[in-house]
């Protein structure tokens, strides 16, 4: 029995225990609470094929990870989003301080996840040394995070690598030192930001007016910076990486360039780094988002220092952009760790409630859905493992464009399983649907992944390496399923003319047609993955259950429509539900 008081209502004539027990709020646990390692069948799969021999020494610590992430992070994710962070803007005397104040239980999870970091330097070099690949424990670790709160990903891990990489390369040695202090814990650390959109624009990086002036008083190497910036994530964080256009630059893309900007100047004294308000935002509310004024900020150009009094090379901009595959993958995950959340939440749900005789998820309409969300978790779940371990230059914006929009897809079909409830507040996936939406946005919206795709197909034929990584995975298919695997590498050969035709479109037609022909690439991509893992699940197990993934999934995204759309075939994904769900999520 609950601990909630029971009332009249409950003693209504026409009420009895039978209804009653379909209510008992006991009876609804969702994800929170799960170890979310251990109820992961999917991740435990691909944990034990890609750490090898050092899947022993990582497996205790991924247990701890699904623990901590499940537990006291998913809890604090729903504080957090009820108190999110504030703004001090002025102190006492009426000084401008620009703090942000972030709740207790934003604090709180924020040192847990960043002492246990996956991505920590020790224990990366634990990993190595244990033979543990720590590229798939730091995919596995923001995974997991993701499915508690993107918005704390984004505080963590926002520019972080991107800041320290051009530090290193470019910053005076003082400023090097005081950036490597920072982010001493490693790269998601929660010290920094990256300061790109303006009102002016944002994807049109060119139409910036943040400038840049050399610092007459300084000692040659610093800056000062003034300008605006609408939309900045993790604006309580201590390093910022800022395009600016030097004065005198050329007013485009070729003008800007990358400065680092510290909340404090070498002196000690506070930098010229003001808040004006911070977002109100749909979701992600755990990350503070912040319109952020510079004025005369000191400031230091992350660029070849010869070419520093016209603001660097003209390729600041393209240097930064190089460091975004990473940044669109994590992204991705983020997509991810929503789809999966809304999974494991539709599917408690739907085990617990009972209507016209039966739970949901015995019902057929709703055992379909559950099936269809398994395995379209799944295909992305390969492309996200994918996009990290074999890293391919038109592999990261496909990616995105496919695990983004999963997550919000997947969260409103999972407000769809809890009916109404679903659409309230008190019940999780509210908050996931709002959380999701931003993916599609961060990193560039799907209009910009696509041309990012033609840029490489165009510029470096990245097209080549990807059709072999495609073929390569499609080769790797398990005996026993020829028609998925004919399927699947007939279409390979198909994309391949796609990609030849579309070569020879007219520009203005080539560039509409990208979204279908990206969009047809990451079907291929992920039918393939799925593929692979069906022959590694064969190889390891001698089981099928991926192959019957990587079959639903090409038949719904690669089959020819019949006349009577499907309607008349196999009924796999009734028939074999228990196994799809079983592979998926387990009581834990």
């Amino acid at each position: 029995m609950g601990s909630y008081l029971i009332e009249p209502v409950d003693r209504l004539p026409f009420g009895d225990e039978e209804k009653a027990r379909r209510y008992a709020t006991e009876r609804y646990r969702g994800a929170v609470g799960r170890n979310w390692y251990e109820s992961d069948p999917t991740l435990r799969f691909l944990m034990r094929r890609h750490l090898g021999d050092g899947f022993g020494w990582a497996e205790p610590r991924l247990r701890e990870l699904g623990a901590l992430m499940g537990g006291p992070v998913a809890r604090s994710a729903e504080e957090t989003d009820r108190n999110p962070p504030r703004l001090e803007k002025y102190d006492r005397w009426g000084r401008d301080v620009s703090e942000v104040v972030m709740p207790p239980s934003f604090e709180a999870a924020r040192r847990e996840i960043v002492a246990t970091s996956f991505t920590r330097p020790e224990f990366v070099r634990e990993a190595k040394a244990a033979g543990a690949n720590p590229v798939a424990l730091g995919v596995a670790w923001s995974y997991l995070l993701d499915q508690a709160d993107i918005g704390m990903a984004c505080a963590l891990g926002t520019g972080g690598d991107m800041v320290a990489r051009l530090a290193e390369a470019f910053a005076p040695d003082d400023v090097k030192e005081r950036v490597r202090e920072l982010f001493a814990a490693g790269a998601f650390s929660g010290e920094a930001a990256q300061l790109l959109t303006e009102r002016s624009g944002g994807s049109d990086l060119g139409a910036l007016e943040t400038t840049a002036v050399r610092d007459g008083d300084g000692d040659g190497d610093a800056w000062r910076l003034d300008g605006f910036k609408w939309f900045a994530s993790n604006a309580n964080g201590s390093a910022f990486v800022v395009l600016a256009k030097p004065e005198g630059a050329a007013d485009g893309v070729r003008g800007i360039a990358p400065f680092l900007v510290l909340r404090e100047r070498r002196d000690g004294t506070r930098n010229g780094v003001r808040i004006r308000r911070l977002k109100d935002k749909l979701g992600t509310r755990s990350v503070a988002s912040a319109e952020i004024e510079f004025t005369g900020a000191e400031a230091f150009l992350l660029a070849p220092g010869s070419s520093a009094g016209a603001g660097g090379d003209g390729k600041g901009l393209a240097r930064m952009m190089e460091l975004t595959n990473g940044a669109r993958l994590g992204i991705a995950t983020m997509g991810l760790g929503c789809a999966r959340r809304s999974l494991v939440e539709a599917l408690c749900y739907a085990r617990a409630r009972e209507a016209f005789g039966a739970p949901l998820a015995e019902q057929p309409l709703m055992r379909r859905k559950l099936a269809e969300l398994v395995v379209e978790t799944e295909a992305a779940q390969a492309l996200v493992f994918d996009g990290y371990l074999t890293p391919l230059r038109i592999g990261a914006p496909l990616v995105k464009l496919r695990a983004a929009r999963l997550g919000v897809t997947a969260a409103s079909d999972a407000i769809e399983a809890h009916g109404g409830n679903g659409y309230i507040e008190q019940w999780p996936v509210a908050r996931i649907l709002r959380d999701a939406q931003v993916n599609p946005i961060w990193e560039g919206g799907d209009n910009i992944l696509c041309l990012d795709v033609r840029r490489g197909i165009e510029r470096q034929d990245a097209h080549e390496p990807f059709l072999d990584r495609v073929a390569e995975a499609a080769a790797r298919a398990p005996s026993g399923d020829d028609a998925t695997a004919a399927l699947v590498r007939r279409r390979v050969g198909d994309l391949r003319e796609a990609i030849d035709v579309w070569r020879g479109l007219d520009k203005s037609v080539a560039e509409a047609r990208l979204y279908p022909l990206a969009q047809y690439m990451a079907d291929v991509y992920a039918a393939a993955l799925l593929l692979e893992q069906a022959g590694w699940e064969r190889a390891d197990a001698g089981t099928d259950r991926k192959a019957l993934v990587a079959r639903l999934y090409a038949n719904a995204h690669l089959a020819d429509r019949d006349p009577l759309r499907g309607i008349g075939g196999p009924a796999e994904d009734l028939e074999r539900f228990d196994d799809l769900v079983g592979g998926a999520f387990t009581d834990a």
